[in-house]
């Protein structure tokens, strides 16, 4: 783990050129200044934005007295401003960059430094196609200029909605050559659209609603990839909305973008934006007013990564952000942060005796952060612990962190725990002791016990193998970092199942089963594996599936947070991710799977109990649903449906899959059915009987199977109650019957004569209630002797 050491300072910008100047710029000026360093680091422009009737200005300062021509361009407010200092790669020599200063109105001016000779202009060049375009924002991707520009309406007195959407991004190539500076082609991203600025990773653009837009467009955010001219849609409250490939320019137009969205994005929250950046891995670093730092991936997710100790942030308020590697450095008010970027966990918080501070680039150095404040340039190095042998601190704030969460979801009390009271209390021991534990014992290779108190080593012995299951787990992951490709594959999927077993032996809680859908998303087959190993699932030697889990392991799989509790972001619960996973990989298993769960069900949980999962949803309709959400629907799904309906031996589900069969007229597979499931109980016999002499009245399909559909007659039946059935169902038929018909369609008295023949002799129910009284030895019985 990187910590961060001292802050030092490492120049006093006496070795930039006009070194006096450019402190004085950063000490004066009620508006800050924006500085952009050069990509590598020897150069700083410096952009002072002032009101009248004073001139802004940018100056370039080189460092270590580089000899040559200066630049310096300063305007007038009623001027066109300056717009972008932007640092492009040269094509011609790898390494090299030239400089372009876009302004306002469309003019490019493309600049570059030589040794010894300094600055010099190669090209003035018009970034805009029309005369009354003005530039509101721009970026550079690698040899590519990126813009959004504002058209004015040609009306003088045009509809104001209108006029909200008369902005455009655009992007073109400018190619610096021996012959020159040469601009490419205009490619229109997106017309009609309201004010964007623009930022680019090095792959992707992003656009974000100016402050000014509209309320309707200030609800999400927009994400270009170039290389394959697709637009995504996303807003921070849920994520991915839609993408779109924009195959012409009609398709560019943003009101037919969000024509299919308009009612989805209608309900989202206006977006909290105060200062935003892009990331070095991609993503864009977003602050709200709040103090809330998120990321936005490129594929439209998002991350909540810290929360800055301030209670709110004006407008004005300046934020400086910057990532190093995977640190996130923030600079609020004077106060810098260091903010680890994949676990959010605070490395390190310096108050700085600096009223303004920028980020510099440091090419080469991945160790340090530089600033560049008034009093010169300061550095921040990162170092490792020297005592190797100390766990990492992170671990042990895990603990505690871990422990507030617990406690406080069990809290009755409304004032919120922290780790500062958790530590000082007294009153948890359970994460004190385990903190001892793990500062004690963890990477300690010789005597672990040592210092620890009594209870403390007792408690060690027995959690001893859980510690090594941990040390293992680190070190395999180790291992799946450093491994060659060829290897990756084996150590992912080890990696995975010791991640699923892990998860099946804790809490099951949100996060946790998030996590589980990530790991069954990312790594499908070493899931699926994993699921097998963790429920023991074999076949033994009559083709059976059978599970040697513990019933704990099983509470897991078929309890934890429910579909209507884990939200509507494509998040699901275990059970339907193992189904799920035995849709993709073993079909076959999964109805034995459903069948093999209600048993456990009913072992773990008592009969109609809510907090059970037959107390909500069936198992049976659980895998249904997640059969009914496949991409691809096949010939099979049929028959896994009535798989699935049959395994769960609920009459209703097996009425639903023989009306499902005798839609398919599949009357082989119906007389099976009913042959296996009139025997459950007399109700549902009744039920299949009466469906299927239903049908037997409507057609002839079921005459060869007569012999095997009598005997399913239920006792109760009487010869009226066959006649009355047989009759509602009779075909409708235009034309007077005929008494001899050669088609042989109709229902003759001959094929009902073995079913009343059999109900005339079969005894009647009122015979059997009466039988034990009519063979009674006495008639009327004896009197009952009299209680005195």
């Amino acid at each position: 783990m990187k910590r961060a050491g001292t802050l030092r300072q490492v120049s006093d910008l006496s070795d930039f050129s006009r070194g006096h100047w450019l402190r004085e710029l950063l000490c004066r000026g009620e508006e800050p200044c924006c500085v952009q360093p050069s990509p590598d680091g020897q150069h700083l422009l410096v952009l002072q934005k002032k009101g009248p009737p004073s001139l802004s200005r940018v100056v370039a300062f080189q460092r270590h007295s580089i000899a040559g021509a200066d630049l310096e361009r300063s305007w007038q407010p009623s001027q066109p401003a300056l717009v972008g200092l932007l640092f492009l790669q040269s094509p011609v020599i790898l390494g090299s960059w030239v400089l372009a200063m876009v302004w306002e109105h469309g003019r490019t001016e493309v600049w570059h430094f030589v040794v010894s000779v300094g600055w010099q202009l190669l090209q003035t060049l018009e970034l805009c196609q029309g005369a009354r375009a003005r530039i509101v924002s721009v970026c550079s991707q690698g040899a590519s200029l990126v813009w959004c520009e504002e058209r004015p309406p040609l009306g003088a007195h045009s509809d104001i909605s209108k006029c909200a959407f008369r902005f455009c991004v655009c992007a073109r190539a400018l190619e610096v050559g021996e012959q020159g500076v040469r601009l490419g082609t205009v490619r229109i991203v997106l017309h009609n659209s309201p004010e964007y600025q623009v930022l680019a990773s090095l792959q992707h653009i992003f656009l974000v609603p100016a402050a000014a837009g509209f309320a309707t467009t200030s609800k999400f955010l927009l994400i270009w990839h170039p290389e394959t001219a697709k637009l995504t849609i996303t807003a921070p409250s849920t994520g991915f909305i839609h993408s779109k490939v924009l195959h012409s320019t009609s398709e560019s137009d943003f009101r037919k973008l969000l024509l299919g969205s308009v009612g989805l994005l209608s309900g989202f929250a206006l977006l909290d934006i105060h200062t935003s950046a892009v990331s070095n891995s991609g993503g864009l670093l977003l602050v709200s007013t709040k103090g809330a730092v998120n990321v936005v991936e490129p594929d439209g997710t998002h991350r909540h990564i810290f929360d800055l100790e301030r209670a709110s942030l004006a407008q004005g308020d300046p934020i400086q952000l910057k990532t190093f590697g995977s640190i996130l450095a923030c600079v609020v008010a004077g106060v810098l942060y260091l903010v680890d970027q994949n676990s959010g966990r605070l490395i390190e918080k310096e108050v700085l005796n600096m009223k303004e501070v920028h980020f510099l680039e440091s090419p080469g150095e991945e160790d340090g952060i530089q600033l560049l404040t008034q009093a010169g340039i300061y550095r921040f190095s990162f170092s490792k612990p020297e005592d190797s042998s100390r766990p990492e601190p992170c671990l042990v704030e895990m603990v505690f962190e871990e422990a507030c969460r617990y406690y406080q979801r069990r809290s009755l009390s409304s004032s919120k725990l922290t780790v500062e009271k958790l530590k000082k209390g007294g009153a948890f021991q359970a994460p004190v002791a385990l903190a001892a534990i793990l500062q004690h014992s963890l990477h300690q290779k010789q005597k672990p016990t040592r210092g620890l108190q009594d209870t403390y080593s007792k408690l060690l012995n027995t959690m001893n193998l859980e510690l090594q299951s941990y040390v293992s787990l680190e070190l395999l992951k180790t291992c799946v970092v450093c491994a060659p490709e060829s290897e990756v594959e084996s150590y992912c999927n080890e990696l995975v199942e010791q991640e699923v077993s892990r998860i099946l032996h804790s809490d099951m809680d949100k996060d946790n089963l998030a996590y589980l859908n990530s790991v069954f998303a990312s790594f499908p087959k070493a899931a699926w594996k994993a699921t097998r190993s963790c429920l023991q699932l074999q076949q033994n030697g009559d083709g059976l599936l059978v599970a040697r889990a513990t019933p704990e392991v099983w509470k897991k799989v078929l309890g934890g947070p429910q579909l209507e509790e884990v939200g509507q972001n494509g998040m699901v619960p275990l059970f339907e991710l193992i189904c799920a996973s035995f849709l993709r990989f073993k079909p076959k298993w999964l109805p034995s799977f459903v069948e093999l769960t209600q048993q456990y069900v009913s072992i773990s949980w008592a009969y109609s109990s809510k907090e059970g999962p037959e107390g909500r949803v069936p198992l049976y309709k659980r895998a249904l649903g997640v059969l009914a959400r496949k991409n691809n629907h096949s010939e099979g799904d049929d028959e896994m449906e009535l798989e699935l309906l049959l395994c769960s031996k609920r009459p209703k589900a097996v009425l639903q899959a023989l009306h499902l069969l005798i839609r398919l007229k599949r009357w082989q597979r119906v007389v099976e059915v009913a042959e296996k499931f009139s025997k459950l109980s007399p109700l549902l016999n009744k039920e299949i009987f009466t469906t299927l002499l239903a049908e037997f009245a409507e057609h002839r399909e079921l005459d060869p199977y007569l012999d095997r559909l009598w005997p399913l007659c239920p006792a109760e039946l009487t010869a009226s109650d066959i006649l009355t059935i047989v009759l509602k169902h009779l075909p409708c038929t235009q034309e007077d019957p005929v008494p001899f018909s050669s088609e042989g369609s109709h229902l003759t008295v001959g094929l009902l004569k073995p079913l009343l023949q059999r109900v005339v002799q079969h005894p009647s129910v009122q015979d059997e209630m009466y039988f034990d009284a009519l063979q009674s030895p006495t008639f009327p019985p004896p009197t009952p002797p009299r209680e005195h």
